[in-house]
């Protein structure tokens, strides 16, 4: 069965979907990005959509539960390259993806979960000799 890649990038996770994704697809994406956020202890999740052309009901809960199950691990999820068309039909599908932040490009999503993990290192005092010159 195809799998969708995920890649580390320090404390994030980046997930490209370049492939129309189907049911079976979804499923399995959804469990590898599990078992990859517990198993990294990872504080982001960036998934880029721009290659989607449509986004059905099924897809759109997916990402929905996605960002849950993130949430629950601590990990924020960012979706980035979302068309408008895409946007469109979740908003019509009344999906609002609850806890999932958006961005225009995979640049800025980064920037958000870099911000995130930036904010848990000061809120941990984890500060590095530089920061405290």
């Amino acid at each position: 069965m195809e799998r969708i890649p995920i890649l580390k990038m320090g404390a994030a996770l980046l997930v490209t979907i370049q492939v129309d994704m189907h049911d079976r697809l979804a499923m399995a994406l959804e469990e590898d990005l599990t078992a990859k956020i517990a198993g990294n202890a990872s504080k982001g999740v960036l998934i880029d959509i721009s290659a989607l052309e449509i986004v059905d009901s099924f897809i759109g809960r997916m990402l929905d539960n996605i960002a849950a199950v993130s949430r629950m691990l601590d990990a924020e999820t960012v979706v980035v390259g979302m068309r408008p068309a895409v946007a469109i039909t979740l908003v019509e599908l009344g999906l609002a993806l609850t806890g999932v932040k958006t961005a225009l490009n995979v640049e800025r999503g980064m920037a958000l979960i870099q911000r995130r993990i930036d904010a848990d290192v000061v809120d941990r005092g984890e500060l590095d000799d530089r920061s405290a010159e």
